[in-house]
């Protein structure tokens, strides 16, 4: 089984078909590359940005534009003050365009698996805390069932992974969906809460008392936070606020869990994770098992997580195998609990 990271690209095929039904927009001249572009546009907002996407200078990115909106007959996009956004009508195509795209990669997907023989390949994405307790042991199942089967993995915050999702470049994600996205827009399937812990250094001042610390105590110390707006972030900080404690000042943003764990080593910062990933750092015989559990005599409970699919999208063979197998981690795990 090969694991990789960077998805799939698709190349140029011009669309020509008398078959479609009303096919005016075929018969006027719309190409693949115009649903491209009109989906590059919606994902960045700028015209330069799109054009990179699809490796063409930027006057031929708005001659494309201009052959768009004389095809389809409407106004598809305005300039505003830092770059472009799409017309009521521009939207309707994108949301159209994103569609017949992932089709045609799943097409793409099916038929070169079909040549090779191989298992398929999957694209996914995940939180850092099921990313380590449910999908590394769903790939060492599927590794030794189907050692064809490739394995994409991003793991992000769910802010990105949802938008990955809607963007059609994940079959699944293991996350939450993000408070500015319509939930219409999903399928969702809960099946973890993720428990966090505070993690300090080992002989941290902290782990020399005998008692367990509280906000009070761990509140002047330098801290090691995920971005603001990150759900662990917000928990933490309501957390604070609920018990009437300062939010701490000294604070390193980062989404690195690497980073976290070198400043947490190399300094008194404390910081939060997941319990899952505490557990992994603790019990590795390198640098990393510097880190220790802070004792605490608070708990923070995060929001539960998801195995969340894009609503009418149906996941292909191998991505469903892949969903079941974590499926079944996630329900052998909740009943050891």
């Amino acid at each position: 089984m090969t694991i990789v990271s960077e998805p799939i690209s698709m190349d140029h095929v011009d669309i020509h078909s008398d078959s479609f039904g009303d096919d005016s927009f075929l018969r006027s001249g719309l190409k693949l590359n115009h649903l491209r572009m009109i989906v590059a546009i919606e994902d960045s907002g700028q015209i330069s940005a799109a054009a990179d996407v699809l490796n063409i200078s930027q006057p031929a990115a708005s001659r494309m534009l201009s052959e768009m909106e004389a095809i389809t007959k409407t106004p598809l996009y305005e300039r505003v003050a830092r770059g472009v956004v799409l017309t009521t009508f521009g939207a309707a195509l994108a949301r159209r365009a994103r569609k017949i795209l992932l089709e045609l990669r799943e097409a793409s997907r099916e038929i070169a698996e079909l040549k090779s023989g191989k298992g398929g390949s999957v694209f996914i994405g995940a939180v850092t805390a099921p990313a380590m307790s449910l999908v590394v042991p769903a790939i060492n199942r599927v590794r030794k069932a189907y050692p064809g089967i490739e394995i994409n993995i991003q793991v992000e915050t769910s802010n990105v992974l949802a938008r990955e999702l809607l963007a059609a470049r994940h079959d699944f994600i293991i996350g939450r969906i993000p408070d500015d996205l319509n939930p219409r827009l999903f399928e969702v399937r809960e099946i973890g809460i993720e428990r966090a812990c505070l993690i300090v250094r080992n002989h941290h001042p902290l782990l020399k008392r005998k008692k367990t610390s509280s906000l009070t105590d761990v509140r002047d110390y330098d801290w090691v936070f995920q971005p603001p707006g990150t759900l662990l972030r917000r928990t933490i900080e309501d957390i604070f606020l609920s018990q009437g404690v300062a939010l701490p000042e000294n604070i390193v943003n980062t989404s690195s869990l690497l980073l976290t764990c070198a400043i947490v080593c190399e300094t008194d910062a404390i910081a939060p994770v997941a319990v899952d990933v505490a557990h992994f750092l603790a019990s590795q015989g390198a640098k990393a098992s510097d880190v220790r559990m802070l004792p605490i005599d608070f708990d923070i409970n995060v929001k539960p997580y998801s195995l969340i699919t894009a609503r009418e999208r149906a996941l292909p063979p191998s991505a469903r195998l892949l969903y079941d197998i974590i499926l079944e981690e996630s329900l052998k795990q909740g009943a050891k609990a």
